[in-house]
């Protein structure tokens, strides 16, 4: 019988940071989860790395406590990296295909994806970590997935390039090796809660992800199982957190508190709005309770859920995907547990619209703040050992990443 296959992963976010340690056997169809650890996140800003000792800490503290349940070392970790820095551009790569017979070879292929790598960037610390395609393109004949071993003369190909700010990237890495892990592989967070949450029918028909964390959202839209576009905006849950405290005049930890117990977006219409007129309340240890209505509550957590949604459509507007995603938005993340929230994407991007949570963890599937966490985990389960679970996106995103961000540890 083969030996189960432990896989740990690592959610480096604004709000917390998070720890999952998995056992999955080769001829098994579940993962057993051996432990999840978790801790409040400081160091972290926007889903950067801006405190590389303090980060480093946290990390180290998770890991020892893993590892102490566990009765092992941990040594591998598969992370996400995150933050505004990030962004996706389009490209085209063009050569001509080299072969005397004229056939594709895997070479042309990747020579190609090099040339549409070659892109002039705004800041010489900003670089093209990897190059996604959508299409191959072969003697002006488009729409091509696979053209190894096809015939032409001609090879183009359109891709979404994945870039980002060199020195965040090598401070993330840092980061985790200082933890005392050997090894890691970082994961976009959008690509990694994307891998959680879809099905392959939405991936294929045309979806948005919309991954609500603390400090930042990520986006990502797929169609036809291809990454067409990728974004982070500065902005989460924390700014509704940060909006209540002001608005409310109370401190963070009490307007947490009221987020949590109260808050939500509308769910009625406009003839049912009497019930958000009622006066709430909520106790403070050491002073008055503090009384206010749920509509200025709802006013102030729609406002800003608002803003967020506003942001994830002009991105669409950008592709042209506004109106034209048959599975329409998937909402996950910590942020997606607001009340009424699908009912208020459904009414702004005028698309049908769910909560995403993660699809092969039942232990997990009510909590969609962990979506990244568990995404990373079917990532670092493997295209070679989980074939029936990886997609051909998946099993040469988790390769091509692994290969690239090797260049990033020491």
């Amino acid at each position: 019988m083969s030996r189960p296959h432990t896989i740990a992963a690592l959610d480096i976010g604004s709000g917390s940071i998070k720890m999952l340690l998995v056992s999955k056997k080769p001829e098994g169809a579940d993962f057993e989860i051996l432990g999840q650890k978790q801790e409040i996140s400081s160091g972290v800003r926007r889903g950067v790395v801006i405190d590389v000792p303090k980060v480093t800490e946290i990390i180290f503290s998770l890991k020892e406590k893993m590892e102490g349940d566990f009765g092992k070392k941990i040594n591998n970790i598969y992370v996400n990296i995150g933050g505004g820095h990030l962004f996706c551009i389009p490209s085209r790569g063009l050569v001509s295909v080299s072969r005397a017979d004229q056939k594709i070879s895997e070479e042309d292929v990747e020579r190609v994806l090099q040339a549409a790598r070659t892109i002039s960037l705004s800041s010489h610390n900003k670089e093209v970590i990897e190059v996604f395609p959508r299409d191959f393109i072969v003697d002006g004949e488009g729409g091509i997935k696979e053209p190894t071993g096809m015939q032409g003369v001609r090879l183009e190909t359109d891709v979404v390039a994945l870039c980002g700010f060199s020195p965040y990237v090598k401070n993330l890495s840092q980061t985790v090796l200082n933890a005392g892990f050997q090894s890691n592989v970082l994961i976009p967070a959008s690509l990694a809660s994307s891998r959680a949450v879809l099905t392959p029918k939405e991936r294929e028909l045309g979806v948005c992800v919309l991954d609500i964390g603390a400090g930042t959202t990520s986006l990502a839209v797929f169609e036809e199982e291809n990454l067409l576009h990728s974004a982070v905006f500065p902005i989460g849950s924390a700014n509704i957190t940060n909006d209540l405290a002001i608005c409310l005049k109370t401190d963070i930890d009490t307007a947490e508190r009221i987020k949590i117990e109260f808050g939500g977006c509308r769910t009625s219409s406009l003839k049912n709005e009497g019930k958000y007129k009622k006066e709430k309340k909520i106790k403070i240890e050491g002073e008055e309770p503090l009384i206010f209505s749920k509509k200025l509550l709802t006013d102030i957590i729609e406002a800003r859920v608002s803003e967020i949604f506003d942001l994830a459509l002009k991105e669409l507007k950008k592709i042209s995907r506004q109106k034209l995603l048959p599975a329409g938005i998937v909402l996950t993340g910590g942020g997606a547990k607001l009340p009424g929230i699908k009912n208020l994407a459904k009414k702004e991007f005028k698309l049908p619209s769910r909560i995403g949570t993660p699809n092969l963890f039942p232990d997990f599937q009510e909590n969609s703040s962990l979506s990244t966490l568990c995404g990373l985990i079917l990532e670092g389960a493997g295209a070679e050992e989980y074939p029936e679970r990886v997609s051909g996106f998946w099993k040469e995103l988790l390769i091509k990443l692994k290969k690239l961000f090797s260049v990033f540890i020491p």
